[in-house]
């Protein structure tokens, strides 16, 4: 009964979606005409739109939390758990599972986006009224298609008749922890932006497009691009440690299905505070919430439809990715069709010099837009070359080479950006202000140099991190810092986490040494400054799995101290798969990371052996932006709050 009464839930929150959007269609519609814009019918139907929300938000959490149940139940009458779990397999993976596969994955997609719509309906008390019911009404109209998608393709409740006695079991690749709050936190962020969305559309349609929107926009934009920092973040050193290939960026299609919704969000972010601030870039912001929720979109088509070889894409079904595609072109073509229609009544903000914040901003929005066009252009090339018959692989080569020195142009304009005035500045006095960011560059550009050996753009970018970690702290300079805005810590904090992973990526590019050995048991091998000797090889037996574990004796040096590292090489029974469980020592100054290989037969293993000096300030970074991120909510969420009884309505 658990799974019909999941199918139930989903079939009635699909229908409050559609009632949600006939009544705010109807209610904004009211609004507009004179004769029945102050009548008691208006006023009511507006005020239904709200409770709605809610309650079909409730709904489908209620159908996600029931799948999870059948899931942690192994109820392999239901096809899903049959296929994508398995009875021996830990809880934990059991839960996990329940979103690790096509149609739980689109479940938890809608049931985010209905809990996300909820909260814009309790939360939200700044926007104004016809345009908070015509965002409700948008976000009703993207959840119908997803429900419609689920009900009609995608069912996670359908039966099996017989049951089998056990699953098919999960990927062992994500069979992790990882799995458990990667995709969440992901997802979130993903359709986090479809609020910004559905904030620009009720903002179109009822031509309410100032400052006043945009600081009703701003918490939920940054809200969704934190959730993106961090999903991204714990991505990245997700597949670093579980793929055992040692890199933490492949320009994998997936991945970069997950930057390119970032990237438009940060440039959104930037555009939204421009509009909220100085009343400026107006249409351009309502593009970027267009363009944001465009990637999520296609992100979702490419690691759904199956037309992607990935780990993470867990669909290979034409007719379903078919589905999304339309989804796509019905929401994108509609919203761009809307801006169209109404770009020309949206008036324009007040100008400003191109010395300013503004021109800055508008800059960083220039140069992010650049490096979404490059991974956009990178990603689907090979998928519309296969369509003529051609088939081709674009890699890290092109990415780094295109996208590398536009991302460092961008970082330079992120050092220049906090150091300017609004409105207006002259070049002289910024040229003076900057005088400690370029001597820190400078001095780091030489002194890097100076070790030899070190490409241009690993080089280029020790020296820009440097800069813009000493101009990230500037603001704060001659400050009373018990009365600076919390959301300006969280500017200097998000902007140093970009100078720190940037520091991070050109250490790992510029000095990380690699050893690929046939190791003898008791012979050592060199790798950087350490010194490993494989010990022996022995068998061990995990919850559903076995292995082979090397026990690997590490010495830093001459006279350091002896450590173990104990790489595995596993087998899963569920499905058949051997995958390759890294050992990694993290030390001040970078890790060690070892994998066990293949035996050649002769008495020697396969070792893969990294030292990989200051890597972990890659994600060591990432986390500093997501806590930048939040210390600017929250400081944006408390100034709100203080402004609420002046910009509040009934």
């Amino acid at each position: 009964m658990l799974a019909e009464a999941g199918l139930a839930a989903l079939w009635f929150a699909a229908a409050l979606a559609l009632l949600q959007l006939v009544l705010a269609g109807l209610g904004v519609w009211r609004s507009t005409k004179p004769a029945l814009v102050d009548d008691v019918s208006t006023a009511e139907i507006m005020a239904a739109v709200r409770p709605v929300a809610v309650v079909q938000g409730v709904l489908a959490l209620s159908a996600m939390l029931l799948l999870i149940w059948v899931f942690a139940r192994s109820d392999m009458s239901v096809l899903l758990v049959a296929t994508n779990s398995h009875s021996d397999k830990p809880m934990l993976y059991k839960v996990a599972g329940a979103w690790g596969n096509h149609e739980g994955s689109m479940l938890l997609w809608v049931t985010i986006l209905g809990v996300a719509g909820a909260a814009v309906a309790l939360l939200e008390r700044s926007l104004a009224k016809p345009t908070l019911i015509a965002t409700l009404g948008a976000q009703a109209a993207i959840a119908l298609g997803f429900y419609a998608f689920l009900l009609f393709s995608s069912n996670p409740f359908a039966r099996i008749n017989p049951a089998p006695a056990d699953g098919a079991g999960l990927n062992p690749l994500l069979q992790d922890p990882g799995l458990a709050f990667h995709p969440p936190t992901l997802y979130i962020g993903y359709v986090g932006i479809s609020i910004a969305f559905s904030f620009a559309v009720g903002a179109m349609i009822t031509r309410d497009v100032g400052p006043a929107f945009a600081r009703a926009m701003r918490p939920w934009v940054l809200g969704a691009w934190i959730f993106l920092t961090l999903g991204i973040t714990a991505g990245s050193y997700w597949a670093y440690y579980e793929l055992g290939w040692g890199g933490w960026w492949f320009w994998d299609p997936v991945e970069n299905a997950s930057l390119m919704p970032w990237l438009a969000a940060t440039a959104l972010l930037h555009s939204v505070t421009v509009l909220a601030t100085r009343d400026g870039l107006r249409a351009w912001t309502l593009m970027l919430a267009v363009v944001a929720f465009s990637m999520s979109m296609l992100g979702t088509f490419l690691v759904r439809s199956g037309i992607l070889t990935s780990v993470h894409a867990f669909a290979v079904d034409p007719t379903r990715g078919s589905f999304i595609l339309a989804l796509l072109a019905i929401y994108i073509g509609g919203a761009l069709l809307l801006f169209g229609f109404r770009v020309g009544t949206v008036k324009q903000g007040n100008t400003f010099d191109f010395v300013s914040r503004e021109g800055a901003l508008i800059a960083n929005n220039l140069l992010l837009t650049v490096i979404l066009g490059i991974v956009l252009i990178g990603t689907l090339y090979p998928i519309v070359a296969a369509g003529f018959g051609t088939q081709l692989s674009v890699g890290p080569p092109f990415f780094d080479k295109a996208a590398g020195p536009v991302a460092l142009a961008l970082v330079a304009v992120m050092a220049v950006g906090p150091m300017l005035r609004w409105r207006r500045d002259t070049a002289e006095a910024v040229l003076k202000r900057m005088t400690l960011p370029v001597a820190a560059t400078g001095i780091v550009l030489i002194l890097v140099a100076m070790l030899g050996n070190v490409a241009l753009l690993p080089l280029l970018g020790l020296a820009l991190a440097a800069g813009l970690a000493v101009a990230s702290v500037a603001p704060l300079w001659k400050r009373n810092l018990r009365r600076t805005p919390l959301f300006t810590y969280g500017m200097v904090i998000a902007h140093l986490g970009i100078a720190v992973s940037l520091a991070g990526m050109a250490c790992d590019t510029a000095f990380t040494q690699a050893t690929l050995v046939a190791a003898r048991v008791g012979v050592p091998q060199r790798v950087g400054p350490f010194t490993v000797t494989l010990d022996g090889i022995k068998p061990v037996v995990g919850p559903n799995w076995s292995a082979l574990e090397a026990r690997l004796s590490v010495r830093r040096g001459e006279s350091g101290r002896v450590f173990y590292l104990r790489p595995e090489s596993r087998y899963f029974a569920n499905p058949v798969t051997t995958t390759s469980e890294s050992a990694i020592a993290t030390r001040w100054d970078g890790q060690l990371y070892t994998v066990l290989g293949e035996p050649d037969g002769t008495g020697r293993w396969q070792l893969r052996l990294w030292w990989k000096p200051f890597v972990t300030l890659i994600w060591f970074g990432g986390a500093l932006i997501a806590i930048g991120g939040v210390l600017s909510l929250l400081g944006r969420l408390l100034r709100t709050r203080r402004a609420a009884p002046r910009e509040g309505y009934a």
